[in-house]
């Protein structure tokens, strides 16, 4: 089991100064956030790559810009739309070969959607068969007011596809839907391919871990019971810390507990 670091804990950064910072503290393991579609040019991934060799960072996962924008450009009726989406997927899918990430991160479409969901999961289908040509998987995310945040269509998911419905589930994001995590752990333990790892208290529902009352142990054996052996990629927003000190004190609180 890996942890590290994503770097969209420290926008509105740039993408670039994040990866370095996460470098210099010595995390080892980290997501890219990419926030904006010039970060997807050969010239700046480049420059990515290099920084990654330069302080050994195993980049495990990608995230898309688009997210905001999957449900009209993805999950819509126009499948004109759709393809200009899949088109910048299978770019993604190209900037994950050549960073070595394995997984790219998708919050997917809106309740109010057009599509059923064996419609949603043939488009979803779809993009993994563009993306796995590149060695990367697409991963659905269970996001607060997203399709995903029901556990009932996570489940719709996995009797439609099977093995082929695969998710990253954040912590932060199950209890803002409202879900104990463990119900989705233990649920769909076979499907997770990736963890958003966060911690929450009754003030907040996204702290740094160790900064509220989420049981890190308990969570880790949990895992280490289910035999995960995936990456746990801390993602909160900057209002969870005030300083960069204390991302990094977080992470190695979390292995001291690993």
């Amino acid at each position: 089991m890996n942890l590290g670091v994503s770097t969209s804990c420290f926008y509105p950064l740039e993408t670039e100064i994040s990866l370095e910072n996460i470098g210099k503290a010595g995390v080892k393991h980290t997501e890219i956030f990419f926030n904006a579609l010039c970060e997807l040019k050969q010239p700046f991934l480049d420059m990515l790559d290099e920084i990654r060799n330069e302080y050994g960072i195993s980049v495990d996962s990608l995230h898309p810009t688009m997210s905001l924008a999957e449900s009209f450009m993805i999950f819509s009726a126009y499948d004109r739309r759709y393809r200009e989406a899949e088109d910048q997927y299978k770019r993604y899918s190209e900037a994950a070969a050549q960073l070595g990430a394995k997984y790219i991160i998708m919050h997917g479409g809106k309740p109010n959607g057009v599509l059923n969901d064996e419609e949603y999961c043939e488009r979803y289908m779809r993009l993994k068969d563009v993306t796995r040509k590149n060695g990367a998987t697409v991963l659905q995310e269970n996001v607060v007011r997203y399709r995903a945040g029901d556990i009932e269509f996570l489940r719709s998911m996995k009797e439609i596809l099977g093995d082929e419905a695969e998710f990253c589930i954040d912590i932060k994001q199950s209890v803002r839907c409202g879900y104990d995590p463990y119900v989705l752990i233990e649920e769909f333990s076979g499907n997770i391919k990736h963890y958003h790892i966060s911690d929450h208290s009754i003030s907040s529902d996204c702290q740094l871990p160790g900064n509220g009352g989420f049981d890190f142990k308990r969570f880790f054996q949990t895992l280490k019971k289910m035999n995960y052996n995936g990456s746990c990629i801390t993602e909160v927003y900057s209002d969870a810390y005030k300083s960069y000190d204390e991302i990094y004190r977080s992470y190695e609180y979390l292995n001291t507990l690993l």
